[in-house]
């Protein structure tokens, strides 16, 4: 048998308390010991831990693409020394790391005149909440949150292409803390805070939402009923509980609602204007750091018919009205493979099989543990699951394309990024304009990219999906490339502008390796491919830098070409 250094650990211990039993001849014990006994030998100091192994560094490597923002070298030996579970139940129990105390302390510098010899004040204030989002993404413990909640955002999409949600920065920092307050919790609390959000009823209109007037002709807005529905929670079609569409008699997908069943809900949300100390119907002034406040003089009165011949009775509040609707919308049998296919789609890789949507959404529909909608369950199933682990399926279906700005965070996170005063701020506009994507920003409620989008070419005619690549064109591809250089070889990292301080990347420990390219190129495959970079791409690297003598020069071109490359591009 084998002995494990904890299992040596507890022999060595078990030994050296026998010999102290033992003691002397007789009774006790307590007296000197006979003369000619031999001393006890001297404890055994274990071995240190085993180093983890390339299997074990890679399958970090790919699990922290997942689970995190992306993960540098001792990081992921340290992952891989924990264990992903054990490193999953600790990153379940961190507190969220909030966003809009961090606007608010920004807003009270300015306030105070600190900002005062920066031009375009305006622009400086509408960055704030950016700022606050990529020092979170870059800093806090809680990692696995902070990425949740990136997914949640482009599921519930509200986005700062809207004035009054980009000019006041607590909008959406707010509404982002909302998520990660949300993230670990149950889908059926995160769907009413989603609801009944200011940021959510400004963009999707519901907020001021009044009553039907025939004789005016007004009538409830449609917006957000239908798109609670179609995005937020059961889809276009019924489904099966593995994602895939039933089907009627004649073989036609069955929809899940009707421009009935809009109607219905939009009476629903009704009603809603603006919390906050002075709150009143119509009020036009938003507050956005306080739930949105039913009033019910103008909420629809009388019964509503819901999904699935559900009616909620006359005579009710509003706010109970729109609890019935919310419960009526999470019961239903799509909730579980919708939201989990979206959020391993997020997450993990853009074609899961419907054997691994059908094992998220037992979980989200709570069948073994009775708890439906368990969004801290489903989130360490997606991770956990097999399918999320392996590197590719039979079908070579495995992986997702990076979304830009999950390239760039790793970037900076992966080579070490440091900041002279502390704070990685990025106002993220320069990023924005050169790959079409910023958190939150997305051009309409769709988001960036459509869950069912796919690329002309080998890809559809395999009847796959690729989302991420509706946002990847020519243009995006050369200014991705561009991002890099500028940040490898260039030391533009954020665009921060002073008084705030400058991010540059720490490449000693690539620098370190330089003179062995094949260490270099080791470290490099770990860290950006999880140890999956193709052998020809490998080569020309080692090709091209070999002709190097400059160590930083030959480490930062190799980084570079690395990051460029296909194989990083595309996360399997």
């Amino acid at each position: 048998m084998r002995l494990t250094p904890f299992t040596r650990l507890l022999m060595s211990s078990l030994l050296l308390v026998w010999l102290s039993g033992c003691g002397g001849g007789g009774g006790g014990g307590n007296g000197p010991a006979p003369v000619g006994t031999p001393a006890p030998p001297p404890p055994v100091a274990p071995p240190p831990p085993a180093e983890p192994d390339d299997d074990a560094l890679n399958a970090a490597s790919r699990f922290a693409a997942t689970a995190s923002f992306g993960q540098p070298y001792a990081d992921l030996v340290s992952l891989a020394e924990q264990g992903h579970e054990s490193w999953l139940d600790a990153q379940l129990a961190e507190p969220a790391s909030l966003h809009q105390p961090l606007v608010e302390s920004l807003i009270a510098r300015r306030d105070a005149g600190e900002f005062d010899a920066v031009e375009e004040d305006i622009e400086l204030l509408i960055s704030f909440r950016r700022y606050a989002w990529w020092h979170r993404a870059m800093t806090a413990p809680d990692q696995l949150r902070q990425r949740v909640a990136f997914a949640l955002s482009e599921i519930f999409v509200v986005s700062d292409n809207v004035d009054a949600l980009i000019i006041d920065p607590l909008a959406l920092s707010n509404y982002e803390d909302m998520l990660l307050t949300n993230a670990f919790g149950n889908f059926r609390d995160l769907l009413s805070a989603v609801t009944l959000h200011p940021a959510m009823g400004l963009y999707l209109s519901h907020v001021n939402n009044r009553r039907s007037d025939p004789i005016a002709n007004i009538y409830p807005d449609e917006n957000y009923a239908r798109e609670v529905m179609q995005l937020f929670s059961i889809g276009l079609y019924e489904l099966n509980p593995d994602g895939s569409r039933q089907l009627d008699a004649s073989g036609n997908p069955i929809p899940t609602y009707s421009n009935v069943e809009i109607r219905e809900f939009a009476k629903v949300f009704t009603g809603l204007s603006y919390g906050g100390p002075v709150s009143f119907f119509g009020k036009r002034l938003p507050e956005f750091t306080s739930p949105m406040r039913m009033f019910d003089a103008f909420h629809e009165p009388g019964a509503k018919t819901l999904l699935r011949g559900a009616v909620i009775p006359a005579g009710q509040t509003g706010i109970q009205d729109i609890e019935a609707a919310l419960d009526n919308l999470f019961e239903h049998p799509n909730v579980g493979p919708f939201i989990s296919a979206r959020l391993i789609q997020r997450l993990v890789t853009s074609n899961p099989s419907p054997g691994y949507i059908a094992r998220i959404s037992r979980v989200f529909d709570g069948t073994d543990s009775g708890v439906r909608g368990d969004m801290a369950a489903v989130i360490k199933a997606i991770l956990l699951d097999p399918e999320a682990a392996a590197t590719a399926d039979a079908a070579q279906s495995r992986g997702k394309l990076r979304e830009p700005v999950l390239r760039y965070l790793a970037l900076m996170r992966q080579l070490n990024a440091t900041s002279s005063d502390g704070y990685y701020f990025n106002a993220g506009f320069f990023l924005q304009q050169l790959v079409s994507q910023h958190p939150l920003s997305s051009p309409s409620v769709f988001n960036f990219f459509l869950p069912s989008h796919t690329p002309a070419g080998e890809i559809a005619a395999a009847g796959l999906v690729a989302p991420e690549f509706q946002i990847t064109t020519t243009t995006t591809v050369v200014g991705m490339t561009n991002l890099v250089d500028f940040a490898v070889n260039g030391d533009f990292v954020m665009d921060a502008q002073p008084p705030f301080g400058e991010v540059t990347l720490d490449l000693s420990e690539f620098e370190a390796l330089a003179a062995d390219p094949v260490a270099l190129m080791d470290r490099l495959d770990l860290l950006f491919t999880s140890g999956s970079l193709d052998p020809d791409t490998r080569a020309v690297i080692v090709d091209i830098i070999d002709d190097i003598q400059d160590l930083p020069f030959r480490a930062r071109t190799a980084i570079y070409l690395m990051l460029i490359s296909p194989d990083y591009a595309i996360e399997i």
